[in-house]
């Protein structure tokens, strides 16, 4: 028998079938095999008592009445909390491992930003109240503005946009309207090819047109091309930075003063600004408008636990034009919030609202909670471990895995590899499949599109050395196996409750809708 590696992987066990007996429940131990919710109701059963009603519907709203029940799962209460917390047993969480994925930031969430969030008066806060009423919500809301600017080195901040690409769309129109206001036409705005996908699809919606600059052979933006490109249609550029090859652009002053000499504005996608935060303000760089993603830079729940929160910093050009509403400082040191009734002559080029309320409570009060528990001196090293660990991650693997960028020195907050040297047919996806049988969450596959198969890793600055090693050892092991042909990772994952998918299929062919009848 062949001993197993280091990661534990023997080659002959092919799959969890090839080493156990089938059950007849279908479930292996505490692993539950979970059919559908369709699948497990029946007709008849409700884990309530639902009265008849009692009175008869409006005849003109008889029209919108069902004419058959809806065909719902029928279960019991203890079924339904079973049904879901069985599904629940099966999802990755932060709270078992590492999340990888490059470009994502997916940290752990310091408890004590949850407790606060929670306190009576910010987790029950209506958006509806009178502000008389919510005056320690907008006090949290002015201090996490101070501390952005004073963190990017920005002249004001707009504090509603929604998350990353709402925050794009916030400045990119910021630049528009401060062009109107100058009474100029510019239709093309400049976007390097190392820039994350959503800064071309925000200015083409915002009513510009794309034109690309392309990268240098080490990863960063070719100042002589987008130099060359600069004249009197170009509203501007969008750059990255760090940008999506996990480095940071140099240039990034020299970007900027080329761009206003040629009446441009310069938007920076924040959405790595945890690679630099406490260590480099944007403002300093000459850039006009940049979002930042509280939920990646300053910790605060994804997915489930959001939404997500993008406030856009603005320079002291663009700061006029931002949206309404927003909060100031009164001469008596309170706090009030400006809307389109009150803002008068206080702020008259706001180029309109980005939300119907002002932004997300508990993802402020969070990412505030987060800055004063750090101070000055945290922010810093926040910055300073999440560059570490990721140059740990790139310097450990390069020998094994192909860094394209490797050579163009010191990554910053992640680290880029891509599928060259794989043995013949072995891809991308099947390192990403196999890292599920070892009990991580995949990395980020295929993005950005700059490089083949790329594959891209952000450890965060809340992995430990202990941690990092296991996830490295890990994806060692499976750059040795894809390298040596090793056909068992062709069909990975064994050990997860379901096999490997037709992505393809699944994509081109989804089942959106249940046909197995009422329930």
């Amino acid at each position: 028998m062949n001993a197993p590696n280091a990661s534990g992987w023997r080659p002959e066990m092919g799959s969890a079938e090839a080493s156990a007996p089938a059950t007849a429940s279908g479930d292996r131990a505490l692993m539950l095999e979970e059919p559908l919710i369709f699948e497990l109701g029946r007709p008849g059963t409700c884990g309530v008592d639902i009265d008849e009603p009692a009175l008869e519907p409006l005849p003109a709203l008889g029209k919108f009445l069902r004419k058959q029940a809806p065909a719902l799962p029928g279960l019991s209460e203890p079924e339904t909390v079973r049904h879901y917390t069985r599904l629940s047993r099966q999802n990755y969480a932060i709270d078992l491992g590492p999340f990888p994925l490059g470009s994502c930031t997916m940290k752990h969430n310091p408890r004590l930003n949850e407790k606060v969030a929670r306190l009576p008066g910010f987790a029950d806060v209506h958006p509806l109240a009178p502000q008389q009423t919510v005056e320690g919500a907008l006090e949290v809301i002015g201090q996490l503005s101070h501390w952005l600017i004073e963190l990017t080195g920005m002249h004001g901040v707009a504090m509603s946009p929604k998350a990353g690409a709402h925050g794009e769309l916030c400045g990119v129109l910021c630049i528009k309207a401060a062009l109107e206001a100058r009474g100029e036409d510019r239709k093309v705005m400049l976007v390097p090819e190392s820039a994350h996908g959503t800064n071309p699809a925000t200015a083409a919606f915002a009513g510009f047109s794309i034109e690309n600059i392309p990268a240098t052979p080490d990863g960063r933006v070719d100042l002589a091309a987008l130099e060359a490109r600069l004249g009197p249609d170009v509203a501007g550029v969008m750059i990255t930075n760090p940008n999506t090859c996990g480095l940071f652009e140099r240039d990034m002053k020299k970007i900027a003063d080329a761009v206003h000499a040629a009446g441009g504005y310069v938007y920076c996608d924040g959405a790595n600004f945890n690679a630099i935060v406490g260590k480099v303000r944007p403002g300093d760089l000459g850039i006009d408008a940049m979002h930042i993603n509280l939920h990646k830079t300053f910790s605060t729940p994804h997915g489930g636990g959001g939404p997500g929160s993008g406030p856009v910093v603005l320079s002291e050009a663009l700061s006029p034009f931002g949206p309404l509403p927003f909060v100031t400082r009164t001469a008596d040191g309170s706090v009030r919030l400006v809307e389109e009734e009150n803002a008068g002559e206080e702020h008259p080029q706001a180029f309109g609202r980005m939300a119907a309320f002002h932004g997300q409570m508990g993802m402020f009060t969070r990412a505030l909670t987060y800055i004063l528990s750090h101070g000055a001196d945290g922010l810093k090293q926040v910055a300073e471990d999440a560059v570490l660990n990721a140059n740990y991650v790139l310097r450990s693997l390069d020998s094994e895995l192909d860094a394209p960028f490797g050579h163009a020195g010191p990554c910053m907050h992640e680290a880029l590899f891509s599928d060259a040297g794989l043995a013949e047919g072995f891809s991308t996806l099947d390192i990403a499949k196999g890292l599920i049988d070892e009990g991580f969450h995949p990395m980020t596959v295929y993005f950005p599109l700059v490089v083949h198969g790329a594959m891209l890793v952000e450890p965060t600055e809340t992995e430990s050395k202990a941690g990092l090693d296991r996830f490295i050892n890990s994806l060692r092991s499976l750059a040795r196996r894809a390298k040596a042909g090793d056909e068992s990772l062709k069909s990975a994952p064994h050990f997860a409750p379901r096999r490997r998918l037709d992505e393809t299929q699944a994509a081109r062919k989804p089942v959106l809708a249940w046909k197995g009848g009422a329930a």
